[in-house]
């Protein structure tokens, strides 16, 4: 069979061909929204309206900031706090459920 592929795989190269991103090249950035150029404030704000996101100020007690900078490292303390409020919540409503159907379940018996 002939070959119609060049590309390199992690089972045959440890090196990544892709170039690395800098700073500049991150500095160089357009901003667009549906094609049309924008600024970053505007971006970020379509960014937001999409995936349901908004900016506020809360306190916390700083053993908790602590406690989620020491486990995010690179990934970001805030998206670890708000993946972790989210499955409290999710976990919460989906407990509540399990009751109502538990509590249903066991009147009818």
């Amino acid at each position: 069979m002939k070959q119609t592929s060049t590309t390199k795989t992690s089972a045959t190269s440890d090196i990544d061909d892709a170039p690395k991103l800098t700073q500049a090249d991150f500095d160089r950035a357009r901003f667009r929204v549906g094609k049309k150029a924008v600024s970053k404030a505007e971006w970020q704000g379509a960014v937001r309206a999409r995936v349901g996101k908004s900016r506020i100020n809360i306190m916390l007690d700083v053993p908790i900031i602590e406690h989620f900078k020491s486990l995010a490292g690179e990934r970001g303390y805030q998206t670890l706090i708000n993946d972790t409020l989210r499955r409290v919540v999710e976990s919460g409503k989906i407990e509540a459920d399990l009751r109502k159907i538990i509590r249903e379940e066991l009147h009818t018996s």
